[in-house]
């Protein structure tokens, strides 16, 4: 059988947003890995400090998204097709309310502005493919994705987040509970990386009004090694953390000026 003679394969666009038509921005420009900022001596990183405008239009409409999916119990969540470029743009990080979400299996969140992800998405206990490719601003995820048991495939830009064994972008560094009491849903991201952090990542449990016990750890999630960020409610429960994974920091860490094994 010749060439012209075999059957025309066709392969099927796994991100039809992608080709979305529609003018207009729909993600902000990330300077965080720029090879200054990472490849000079003593390179650091810091979180994105963007807070969750809570009135703008695209949050409100990912809002009645997520109800939709919740009430019809659809398998694939791809929400973001849904809103104009604006309305994307408007969106830096997922709903609480994600944790309704349990009957999804396929979370697909291609070239989203996202510069954080909630913990609830530890409640989504059908999640088996977890897609936020192109998602460049998305360097971290919570620990709590690792409740996640059945999430078997992952999509991440790899190159954009922490750690990862091309680049080894350094990790910001995290620091130790302080003296003063805090509104535990209202974290100031520059300092905490999260905005909200009411229960132990390991554990559950409540944790301390003084803030999390924080640690590092990169990890195999589906397809995919991450860097994801614990926020514990004592150094008991850090302590009970498995090991990095192979090839990258074998231990909890605060990040920082710690040594990373060398890029490949």
């Amino acid at each position: 059988m010749t060439d012209e003679q075999r059957p025309a394969q066709v392969f099927p666009n796994r991100f039809p947003e992608a080709a979305d038509s529609r003018s207009g921005v729909s993600q902000d420009y990330c300077h965080c890995f720029s090879p200054v900022r990472v490849s000079s001596p003593g390179a650091r990183t810091s979180f994105h400090a963007e807070i969750q405008d809570t009135s703008a239009p695209g949050w409100l409409r990912l809002l009645e998204l997520i109800e939709e999916a919740a009430a019809d119990g659809r398998s694939e969540f791809r929400p973001l097709p849904e809103l104009s470029p604006e309305e994307r743009r408007q969106i830096v990080t997922l709903p609480a309310s994600i944790a309704r979400l349990t009957a999804v299996r396929t979370l697909v969140l291609y070239g989203s502005n996202l510069v954080r992800i909630p913990p609830e998405i530890g409640s989504m206990a059908s999640l088996e493919e977890f897609s936020p490719y192109t998602s460049r601003r998305l360097h971290w995820f919570p620990y709590e994705i690792t409740r996640c048991a059945r999430l078997a495939s992952s999509t991440v830009s790899t190159r954009s987040i922490y750690g990862n064994y091309k680049y080894r972008s350094p990790f910001p560094r995290l620091l130790p509970p302080g003296d003063t009491v805090l509104d535990l849903e209202r974290l100031a991201p520059t300092r905490w990386g999260a905005t909200a952090a009411p229960t132990c990542s390991v554990c559950t449990g409540p944790v301390p009004a003084t803030g999390p016990h924080q640690a590092w750890l990169s990890r195999a999630v589906a397809t995919d090694v991450l860097p994801m960020l614990v926020n514990a409610c004592s150094q008991v429960c850090l302590d009970t953390l498995p090991p990095g994974a192979k090839g990258y920091i074998p231990t909890p860490h605060r990040g920082g000026a710690i040594e990373q094994p060398a890029p490949r």
